[in-house]
């Protein structure tokens, strides 16, 4: 909306063609949607307190949780309404890739909020049952995989390749029906994996906020043909105006941690894990990325393979000697170390400082090839 405004102006005051950058604009959204977080935060804690939308706490979790019961939670519709009033200031609406991140985004935060939802009025730790939260995600993942497939001009264009960082001419061709699988399981993997992690008070969304601006610098290099021939990734016309969402979601997701730091305020809930993971898992898609999202979310990874671990692990114990075993002390992996003696604040600072490191290491792909 500004950006048109700007646009309209420039007509007749050449100071205001300098909006065009999307540069700036990723500054400006960031923000944008950082003080915009800030200032509807205090107000959006207070009227999920008045509704009494408080944490249901699960029950097999560690025994300190137990004090966290009745925060207030489904704080990550105030990150889904930054991004989204942010993105619509500053971004080009005239971009299918804006929209169809936005769309993403939006459609699996509405499922994340059907699942809190059920948390807190039925009083049920384990929400939307599973089976009905994956058809939904899988609905919106197809659906975003089909969209980018066939929305593409030349079906030999680099949306079809997966691109191996690190070296120069090591892709793979996917096909169509290749990339639609990859995308789907990209998105939604992502989405889940991120929801794994939000166990502890601010542990999943500074990530989030690291692997976003790290990508800000992956979509802008995409969609510049000079920057993409230098660096030697794809060129994808249009991708840079993802910087907006990105820097959006960067900024949102900074605000929100000022109430979410230990002692968290207010928590993220499903229904803000749920999107950003799936928006991470759309960007780095569309810049032809996803080895670098696996790198740079090691983090998230590792929390998924963990449960994926601990689960297999105790149904094949529990079928070969009748007695189910677990590998770790605790699923996911940061309660496996609370239980090992860590405290909250020592896992989450941790984490991040590991996530820092897999941000850079995925930053040199870039140049080292």
């Amino acid at each position: 909306m500004l950006l048109e405004l700007a646009q309209w102006i420039a007509q007749h005051v050449r100071g205001f063609s300098v909006f065009n950058y999307i540069t700036l604009r990723t500054v400006l959204a960031a923000m944008t949607a950082l003080f915009f977080s800030l200032a509807a935060g205090p107000w959006v804690i207070r009227w999920l307190a008045a509704k009494k939308i408080g944490q249901a706490v699960r029950t097999d979790g560690p025994r300190t949780h137990l004090v966290k019961s009745g925060t207030p939670t489904m704080g990550g519709i105030l990150i889904l309404i930054a991004v989204a009033v942010t993105t619509l200031l500053w971004g080009d609406l005239s971009n299918r890739y804006v929209w169809t991140v936005l769309v993403v985004t939006l459609g699996f935060g509405a499922i994340g909020w059907y699942d809190d939802w059920k948390k807190v009025v039925y009083r049920d730790p384990n929400g939307l049952a599973s089976r009905w939260k994956f058809f939904w995600q899988s609905v919106l993942g197809a659906g975003a995989a089909l969209f980018l497939a066939f929305s593409t001009d030349n079906p030999s264009q680099p949306e079809f390749t997966l691109i191996v960082p690190f070296f120069k001419s090591i892709a793979y061709p996917l096909g169509i029906a290749g990339f639609v699988a990859l995308t789907y399981f990209v998105i939604v993997g992502t989405s889940n994996a991120i929801n794994l992690t939000d166990g502890l008070d601010g542990l999943a969304i500074m990530p989030t906020v690291m692997v976003s601006a790290a990508f800000c610098v992956f979509a802008y290099a995409s969609g510049n043909v000079e920057f993409a021939k230098y660096l030697l990734i794809p060129h994808v016309p249009g991708a840079g105006e993802l910087c907006i969402v990105l820097g959006a979601i960067a900024g949102a997701g900074l605000g929100f941690l000022w109430f979410n730091a230990y002692p968290a305020e207010v928590f993220m809930g499903d229904v803000g894990a749920l999107a950003l993971g799936a928006a991470l898992g759309c960007v780095a898609v569309i810049v032809r990325q996803e080895i670098v999202l696996f790198i740079m979310g090691g983090l998230f990874v590792a929390e998924t393979l963990s449960v994926m671990m601990q689960v297999s692990w105790f149904k094949y114990t529990k079928k070969r000697y009748g007695e189910g075993r677990r590998i770790l002390r605790m699923a996911p992996l940061h309660h496996h170390f609370e239980q090992s003696g860590w405290k909250e604040t020592q896992v989450v600072v941790r984490f991040w400082i590991v996530t820092i490191m897999l941000v850079l290491f995925g930053l040199s792909s870039l140049k080292v090839r």
